[in-house]
C-alpha cells in the first residue's frame, strides 16, 4: 500500500518511513502543510499519516481539505495533545485514528494494518474499467480475459488511470504519482509510457482506451 506521512520532524518522519517500509509498504513523506496537502491530494494514496502541528497549514485543515476531496481516505493523526478534547476535536474533523505522541512504532503499524484491511480497501485491490482487469496483489493485467505483461511503471501507470476512469488526468499528477517527480516541462516520460500502454493494450479492432485531452494530458476511457 502507498503510505504518505505528513511530519515536521525530520527524524520522526524518517522512523515512521522506515518502519512501515519494512512493513512492505511503500511510503513517502513531506515536511509542511502544504506539501502534504498537495501531495495527498494529487498523488495515488492509500493511508495518510499527518501531524497536527504543521509550518505552513496545521494538520486540522488538512485534514478538512482531505475530507471534502478523498472521504474515505484513512487518515491517522499524530499530535503531543493527549486531553479527551484533542482527541474527539481530531475525530470530529474526520480523522479515522488518532495515535498521541510519543508512540510506540508497534502500535502505530498495528492501526495502520487495521485501517488498510477494511472493506473498501480490500474490494479496490481489483481494478476494472474499458474491459481491463488489474490486480494490485498478484499484478495480473487482463483485456478482455487476455493476459498483458507489463513492466512495473507501466503497471503503476495503468493503475493510475484505473482509478480515475473518464476523468481528465495532467501530465503533472501522472509524473506525481507515478514516479514522485515534481512537475518537469523538460520530460516526456508519461509520453513514452502512455505509448507504450497503448500499444501493450490495444487488441485486434480495438484500440487502447487512453485519449489525449488536448492541453491537459490524458483520459481513460470508460466505455
Amino acid at each position: 500500500m502507498r503510505i504518505l506521512v505528513v511530519e515536521d520532524e525530520p527524524a520522526i518522519a524518517d522512523f515512521i518511513e522506515r518502519g512501515l517500509s519494512a512493513e512492505g509498504h511503500t511510503v513517502s513523506s513531506a515536511l509542511d502543510g502544504i506539501e502534504g496537502e498537495r501531495r495527498a491530494l494529487l498523488e495515488d494514496v492509500d493511508l495518510v499519516v499527518l501531524d497536527v502541528m504543521l509550518p505552513g497549514r496545521d494538520g486540522l485543515s488538512v485534514l478538512r481539505s482531505l475530507r471534502d476531496a478523498k472521504p474515505s481516505l484513512p487518515v491517522i493523526l499524530l499530535s503531543a495533545r493527549s486531553e479527551v478534547t484533542d482527541r474527539v476535536a481530531g475525530l470530529d474533523h474526520g480523522a479515522t485514528d488518532y495515535v498521541t505522541k510519543p508512540f510506540a512504532f508497534d502500535e502505530l503499524a498495528a492501526r495502520v494494518r487495521a485501517h488498510l484491511r477494511g472493506p473498501e480497501q480490500v474490494q479496490s485491490t481489483v481494478l476494472e474499467a474499458a474491459g481491463i482487469r488489474l490486480d494490485l496483489l498478484t499484478r495480473r493485467v487482463e483485456r478482455d480475459g487476455t493476459q498483458i505483461h507489463l513492466s512495473a511503471k507501466e503497471f503503476e501507470l495503468l493503475a493510475f488511470l484505473l482509478r480515475h476512469p473518464g476523468k481528465a488526468l495532467s501530465r503533472s499528477q501522472m509524473l506525481s504519482a507515478v514516479w514522485g517527480m515534481d512537475f518537469d516541462p523538460g520530460t516526456n516520460i508519461v509520453e513514452v509510457y502512455v505509448g507504450y500502454l497503448r500499444r501493450k493494450l490495444a487488441t485486434s479492432g480495438r484500440p487502447a482506451p487512453i485519449e489525449t485531452v488536448r492541453s491537459v494530458g490524458y483520459r481513460l476511457r470508460d466505455d
